[in-house]
């Protein structure tokens, strides 16, 4: 679907859009924010952008990989997939990959094999991805393409590991052609890689008549990632483990509190966090007096433990200055400010509004904002962003999808 890109020279100039708030900002004078099916931008002047696609196709490991770059912007590629889905007689899908936020996380011992076992409250929330699977005429080769630079189309991504995870647990033969429209900053803490796996392994099933039980899709998932498997619960979950022992929960916080989240251009690199971290100054509360805590009576400062905050303010520490400027200037404001998995996106819980000085201050024109909510999922369906249409599995039925 085709998308126009509107900038203005004014980021205070809309407070809502068609009754909605902007979705995200950008600081560089401008935000952005959907507008019925479209996406606008506001910044500094009157254009239209195309941008162009990045392709690569993708073997296996024990064959040649070939990568290629094609400047498509009569977008020929999505066409000639249209015509594969037609000719086939199967809808092309587009599901919502929405990210997560960690609303505490203890990491309570280092394991042998050199991970660190902890202890979360996991919840979806609102900002996602959105990827679009169209069955591909080739039976050896997937093909991954991608709004943004930067993000690896070969076989080291996540979306192409997830489908040969499941062709390989299941025997199918179905190879894909997957376009990424990618939201979710990399390097933030939020799961986007891990979420953009999962619902690869929901679309291969849709596609596959539902043939793996949900069950059957978490624990295969966690082979190729320790927070996959937490995106097959309903939404919000307490994690342990690596992360890959996921226990759902009812959603201990109301499902349309808001939140801003902030994230500055540099990213903190997880091994490093890690290497970082002294257990001995971490957090003694025990996790499940959190849990309590938080479902008896909601969201405040205190439960909002991260015990990888002392390593990623180390590693970055403009990170810990944003945190308590934050802090600062939310004074009333938010609920809660805390640091998202290891980092480098700062959550304030309880306001979709940024502080003024994100604005303001030179230093953080680059940083990625955006509001969000926690959201759910009901059995036998995927996430979907808000609005759109539901995303059902049901055996019994021909793909009931969103479809092109």
């Amino acid at each position: 679907m085709a998308s126009a890109q509107l900038f203005y020279n004014n980021h205070h100039l809309c407070s809502s859009i068609n009754g909605r708030k902007p979705r995200n900002f950008s600081k560089n004078g401008s935000f952005s924010a959907f507008v019925g099916n479209g996406y606008c931008s506001f910044n500094k002047k009157l254009q239209f952008q195309r941008t162009p696609l990045v392709m690569a196709s993708s073997e296996s490991r024990t064959s040649r990989k070939q990568v290629e770059i094609i400047y498509n912007p009569d977008e020929r590629l999505n066409k000639l997939a249209d015509e594969v889905d037609k000719n086939t007689g199967i809808s092309g899908l587009t599901l919502f990959s929405p990210c997560k936020i960690n609303v505490f996380l203890r990491i309570t011992s280092k394991r042998e094999d050199g991970f660190h076992d902890l202890a979360s409250l996991f919840h979806v929330i609102s900002l996602g991805d959105k990827i679009k699977f169209s069955l591909s005429p080739s039976k050896t080769t997937d093909r991954l393409s991608t709004t943004v630079p930067g993000v690896p189309l070969d076989d080291s991504n996540l979306i192409i590991k997830a489908l040969n995870l499941y062709r390989k647990k299941t025997g199918s033969d179905k190879f894909f052609w997957i376009h990424l429209d990618k939201k979710v900053p990399t390097g933030a803490g939020l799961g986007g890689g891990s979420s953009n796996a999962a619902t690869a392994l929901w679309a291969a099933n849709q596609f596959n008549g539902c043939i793996a039980s949900e069950k059957e899709l978490q624990e295969w998932s966690g082979e190729i990632g320790s927070d996959i498997p937490f995106f097959f619960s309903h939404g919000a979950a307490y994690c342990t483990g690596r992360g890959e022992v996921v226990q759902d929960i009812p959603p201990p916080i109301p499902v349309d509190m808001p939140m801003i989240l902030i994230k500055p251009k540099e990213a903190c690199p997880t091994a490093e966090v890690y290497k970082r971290l002294h257990l001995s100054q971490a957090s003694k509360v025990e996790p499940l007096t959190l849990l309590e805590k938080i479902s008896a009576s909601g969201i405040s400062q205190d439960v909002c433990i991260n015990d990888l905050e002392p390593p990623a303010f180390d590693v970055l520490p403009s990170l810990k200055t944003l945190k308590q400027r934050v802090l600062a200037a939310g004074h009333g404001q938010y609920e809660a400010v805390f640091m998202s998995g290891s980092g480098s996106t700062i959550v304030g819980i309880g306001s979709p509004d940024p502080p003024q000085f994100v604005y303001d201050d030179e230093e953080y024109q680059d940083v990625f904002l955006s509001e969000a909510f926690f959201i759910t999922r009901g059995e036998n369906e995927w996430y979907t962003e808000p609005g759109s249409t539901l995303n059902s599995c049901d055996p019994s039925t021909d793909l009931p999808l969103e479809v092109e």
